[in-house]
């Protein structure tokens, strides 16, 4: 009996023994599975969190630059030693003109490897001294290759011994409204060399027509309501798939801070004025075509009989000109350049001055009550 029982004992010990390990074995299953799991859901999250914006701005950020500026300007101001004896005797004036010297700061990007940067004519024309400021806190001076006051487009070029970062232009495809769109730059010059600073919206609107301001023409922009503010001019604006489509320019403000209304140069259109600049320094608009006009006003519109005022008068045509090859005549009134409506002078040189010399233009004309059309080839005013 003693022998049986011992069995026994010794049987319940060894199930015991052998279910221990068994349970700690299960014990530690479920705290390895969690970690995975957790794992998993951390991986999948941060994936989340990484959409087309983000992989946009992680390629492009490391080629938008902090542009900074040194010009001078011509400033009237009141002269200390104005005597009015002196006004009276020698015609001297109360105010004098002085010269001073005024910084500021904009943003730009490189488009090329060997350091050709793009900015704005408004932030470095006049400019007696250019500094580059890149994201990774390398400075360098720039040269002004060539400028365009009425595209309000700028090249620049920097010196390096290494390829630098670079963007490329979407010319190939027309910007979408409501297409995401994402600015970078360094607002009010706050950030120089370091990330630009990003702000994301949608393309509100294309083909927006601005009034001429200083001589600078905006024509087909590009309407965003990514903010943009002042020392953003210059920087990209960039599609979802990292491309320019932009470049950011102008806003509509009234505070001077943004307020949802930006706008940028088309990539197409920049990019031809860029490559001009990179070839030759210059955009030639040395056209002659040999006419005359002015706005069709109420007055103008009354006499010739028209419905509304609105277009150009055409007054004389010169003998040997563009124009009378041509077909212009006197008395006809331009209503369109290249199927764009034309309202006033103003906007028939805003709309020439995207043609060269050589460029043919197709013009609608108002004749005695009937439409015609023209092609008008550009002639050149310089010598040859």
């Amino acid at each position: 009996m003693l022998i049986r029982y011992a069995h026994i004992w010794l049987l319940m010990l060894l199930v015991a023994g052998c279910k221990q390990p068994v349970q700690s074995q299960n014990a530690a299953a479920p705290t390895t599975t969690n970690q995975s799991r957790l794992a998993e859901l951390q991986d999948g999250l941060y994936a989340s969190r990484r959409t087309a914006i983000t992989r946009a701005v992680e390629v492009a950020s490391p080629a938008v630059v902090s542009v900074n500026v040194t010009q001078v300007q011509n400033v009237r101001a009141r002269d200390p030693f104005w005597d009015p004896w002196m006004e009276f005797l020698h015609g001297r004036q109360r105010t004098r003109i002085f010269q001073r010297e005024v910084q500021s700061a904009g943003s730009g990007f490189v488009i090329s490897p060997d350091g050709y940067i793009v900015s704005n004519d408004h932030v470095v024309g006049g400019a007696t001294l250019i500094m580059i400021a890149m994201p990774d806190g390398d400075t360098y001076e720039a040269k002004l290759v060539g400028s365009d006051r009425a595209t309000d487009l700028a090249l620049l070029k920097v010196d390096t011994e290494e390829p630098l970062p670079y963007l490329e232009f979407d010319a190939a495809s027309e910007p979408m409204v409501g297409e995401w769109a994402i600015a970078l730059g360094n607002p009010f010059g706050l950030f120089e060399a370091s990330a630009p600073s990003v702000t994301v919206g949608v393309v509100s609107a294309t083909g927006r027509d601005l009034k001429p301001q200083d001589n600078r023409f905006y024509l087909d922009m590009i309407q965003t309501d990514a903010a943009i503010n002042r020392g953003n001019s210059g920087g990209p604006l960039l599609n979802a798939e990292g491309r320019i489509m932009g470049v950011n320019t102008a806003i509509y403000s009234q505070s001077g801070g943004s307020v949802g209304i930006g706008f940028a140069v088309p990539s197409a259109r920049a990019l031809r004025v860029i490559e001009e600049l990179r070839e030759h320094g210059s955009v030639d608009r040395s056209y002659y075509i040999g006419l005359n006009g002015r706005t069709v006003n109420a007055q103008i519109a009354q006499a010739l009989g028209l419905e509304s005022a609105g277009g150009v008068l055409v007054e004389e045509v010169e003998q040997g000109s563009p124009a009378e090859t041509a077909g212009f005549a006197a008395y006809d009134v331009i209503h369109s350049i290249g199927g764009e409506a034309i309202g006033t002078r103003e906007e028939f040189v805003a709309r020439l001055y995207e043609y060269r010399p050589g460029d043919v233009m197709d013009v609608g004309v108002l004749r005695q009550g009937e439409d015609v059309d023209l092609k008008l080839q550009l002639g050149t005013n310089r010598d040859s």
